[in-house]
């Protein structure tokens, strides 16, 4: 199993597009895959049509057993989606309590890191979606993956953001026994405007190899993929923000050893 985080300490940068459309691809390779929704805003759960304000079981009851994960608790948790090889480990709401009743709790920045090795013989391919901020939930999610995905906007805006974050990711492996490696993937990319194309300069110049050496580009069929609970290389397979996440998929298959 190979568990890849896609994170930022800033939100509407592509997150949950970047999870959905590369998992679809890696289920789409054959690959068995679980994408992971860690937000209490639920945007990954909306996608494939459930309702995290209705759901009565989600990615929650994970941390009600006091640092412990129960035997056959995270299979049970799990539902299908609309993409063949792809399940989901839904979020509710309810996510956005644990910071207050975890408090004092021990073990529970290893929740997920528990629940994937119930899970390890499952699947190929784990994608964890996070919340835009650094708690409990982040913390688990960065302790259980062997690489981070880091989508950031191309505007100015956004590299504070990134700054927050790889402040986090320092901090946290300081607490872990190996590196996080991460790659820096710029997001929403207008080529048209000079704000965008000094932006992706600027992220380069400051971050040089740490950068994907591309771009994921504006593209609205993300919007209409989630609209219609699909992935966005079922729903259209051939535009050019799909071909963009094909590119970054090969290339972090090569960086982690999953491609030859």
């Amino acid at each position: 199993m190979r568990v890849w985080a896609v994170a930022n300490q800033k939100g509407g940068v592509g997150k949950t597009t970047s999870v959905v459309a590369l998992g679809g691809l890696l289920a789409e390779s054959g690959k068995r895959v679980l994408v992971a929704d860690l937000d209490p805003h639920g945007s990954l759960t909306s996608w494939f049509g459930y309702d995290p304000d209705r759901l009565e079981h989600s990615a929650f009851d994970l941390f009600q057993h006091k640092g412990k994960v129960p035997e056959g608790l995270p299979a049970q948790l799990l539902v299908e989606t609309s993409c063949k090889g792809m399940s989901l480990l839904p979020a509710s709401t309810a996510l956005a309590t644990l910071e207050r009743k975890m408090v004092g709790v021990e073990g529970m920045g290893l929740i997920i890191s528990r629940t994937l090795a119930q899970l390890w013989d499952d699947f190929d391919y784990v994608l964890l979606d996070n919340t835009p901020s650094l708690g409990v939930l982040m913390v688990n999610a960065l302790a259980a993956s062997q690489r981070l995905v880091l989508p950031v906007q191309t505007e100015f805006l956004a590299m504070k953001g990134l700054e927050r974050m790889l402040n986090t990711l320092q901090m946290i492996m300081r607490s872990r026994n190996n590196p996080l490696p991460y790659t820096i993937v710029p997001t929403l990319f207008d080529r048209r405007t000079q704000a965008s194309t000094q932006s992706l300069n600027a992220l380069r110049k400051t971050y040089g190899d740490d950068v994907w050496r591309f771009a994921i580009p504006v593209d609205t069929k993300f919007r209409d993929a989630s609209e219609a609970g699909l992935v966005p290389s079922m729903h259209s397979p051939d535009t050019h923000g799909v071909r963009a996440y094909r590119r970054l998929l090969d290339d972090l298959l090569i960086q982690t050893g999953g491609r030859e």
